[in-house]
């Protein structure tokens, strides 16, 4: 009898099966939470240089910023450059029908050594407003993502290592509790390099959740059953998406919105007293035992008449023998076959793809027409029904044409609209549209394929190899 002759014995779908994905929900929506932050913590609002002595009420407000800020060559007033020396108003300057040029050389400009003024109608603070990463700055600004999804990468690979050795449950609890105490030092940070460095080391904790969760859940499912909870469970991540748009809208200070989406990790901690260790994982490991005392939990939940007469643990001992791994496996271990080069390499282009789409996308929600709110709002609901495209295309036609099939449609939909002139602003949004709920459809149908297509012992690996 091999292990999915035993999940049939307990229940490979019921009850227990169904809290579980209930309690790994959490983690699925801080996901977004987090990697979707910059959107809003490091927006950058409206800016120009700081002007000491502007009156506080100016009946010539526009006139008397004109004399002080040169303009860009689009006409707006320049968000860098000042002028050295305050040009007189133009309306005492010059005379009918004469130009600037006509009357001096050009004005001398200096950057805004004083400082810069934002405008707080959105924003009462981000980071840029924070530690004024405009201008010279900006890319400091965009590197805070950088290091961000570099930490991603690093934990993906410690987290690949280290839970396929210790366990996906201990893990789990090591990643919540990371996440909670780096995300409480990333919003109490008092310089841009603090900032900088707890961001990246919270990207690495929250890998432990992309590289645990999904294995833990599919290795209690039977196979019939991995696909409608896979697509179930990946909705949580659109709820985490959506959810960042209320949250966003509802706190506009960076501080208050790092720890609105990090505090949540705390009843998470709470939640895995309940959560099950793997027991396929168990068996590989030799841990019979407590592998038995999981499966009679899970058949007791899920209503099946089994017991330690027609379940004992010596049945088990048999089970785990054909599982137990006689050695340690490595990355290596992926690319040792020709079948597992030729995985691992597709999976490796596909994710290529499936990640620089979706979050290309998701990371810029301007030029639609809409407002930073309603943008996000709008590209979480539709990933909505490409959840249940993802389904039905999956139960019928299979992963292969299904995952062939979005990334075509997402490659189709982003490059019609780059063909687009800037002035079809309607079908550009409805091509950004389509394309994001084709993007998610190939994400979803991504994580479901690589979970599938590796043995136990090198699923992690595989996953956190396919993910960097």
């Amino acid at each position: 009898m091999g292990f999915e002759e035993l999940l049939e014995q307990v229940g490979g779908f019921g009850p227990f099966q169904l809290r579980n994905v209930a309690l790994l929900a959490l983690p699925r929506v801080l996901l977004p939470l987090h990697f979707l932050l910059p959107i809003f913590l490091a927006a950058v609002p409206a800016h120009r240089c700081a002007l000491p002595g502007a009156p506080a009420n100016f009946s010539h407000q526009d006139a008397w910023l004109e004399a002080h800020l040169p303009r860009e060559p689009d006409g707006t007033l320049s968000s860098c450059l000042r002028f050295a020396y305050p040009q007189a108003l133009l309306n005492t300057t010059l005379g009918e029908g004469q130009s600037r040029g006509e009357l001096e050389d050009e004005p001398a400009t200096v950057t805004c050594s004083q400082g810069w003024e934002y405008d707080r109608s959105e924003f009462s603070s981000t980071i840029a407003t924070e530690w004024d990463l405009v201008c010279e700055q900006k890319g400091l600004n965009k590197a805070a993502s950088t290091f961000f999804f570099t930490g991603v990468l690093v934990g993906a690979v410690a987290f690949g290592y280290l839970s396929d050795r210790f366990g996906r449950r201990r893990l789990l609890l090591v990643a919540y509790v990371s996440t909670l105490v780096l995300g409480l030092a990333s919003a109490a940070s008092v310089s841009y390099v603090m900032f900088a460095i707890t961001r990246t080391l919270t990207g690495s904790a929250l890998a432990g959740f992309t590289i645990i969760v999904m294995p833990l859940e599919l290795e209690w499912l039977d196979v019939e059953h991995r696909t409608v909870a896979g697509v179930l469970s990946s909705t949580f991540w659109t709820g985490g998406v959506m959810l960042l748009a209320l949250v966003g809208y509802l706190i506009r200070d960076w501080r208050w919105l790092l720890l609105a989406v990090t505090l949540p990790c705390a009843p998470g901690i709470l939640s895995l007293w309940w959560v099950p260790e793997s027991a396929r994982w168990l068996l590989t490991q030799g841990g019979v035992e407590e592998a038995h005392r999981y499966l009679l939990h899970c058949a007791r939940l899920n209503g099946r008449p089994v017991g330690e007469d027609n379940l004992s643990q010596e049945a088990v001992s048999k089970v785990a023998a054909r599982e137990r791994v006689v050695r340690r496996p490595s990355y290596l271990d992926l690319f040792r076959t020709q079948q597992l080069r030729h995985i691992s390499l597709c999976c490796m282009v596909v994710w290529f793809g499936v990640n620089f789409s979706y979050y290309g996308l998701s990371l810029d929600v301007s030029g639609l027409g809409l407002n930073i709110y309603q943008t996000q709002l709008l590209f979480g609901m539709v990933e909505l029904p490409s959840k249940l495209l993802v389904y039905l295309s999956v139960s019928h036609a299979g992963r292969h044409l299904t995952q062939a099939g979005t990334l075509l449609g997402t490659s189709l939909a982003l490059g019609t609209r780059l063909l687009m002139s800037s002035d079809m602003k309607s079908w550009s949004t409805a091509l950004a549209v389509i394309g994001k709920a084709f993007s998610e459809a190939a994400f979803t149908t991504a994580y479901l394929f690589t979970s599938e297509l590796y043995p136990t012992v090198l699923r992690d690996g595989a996953k956190e190899r396919t993910i960097i």
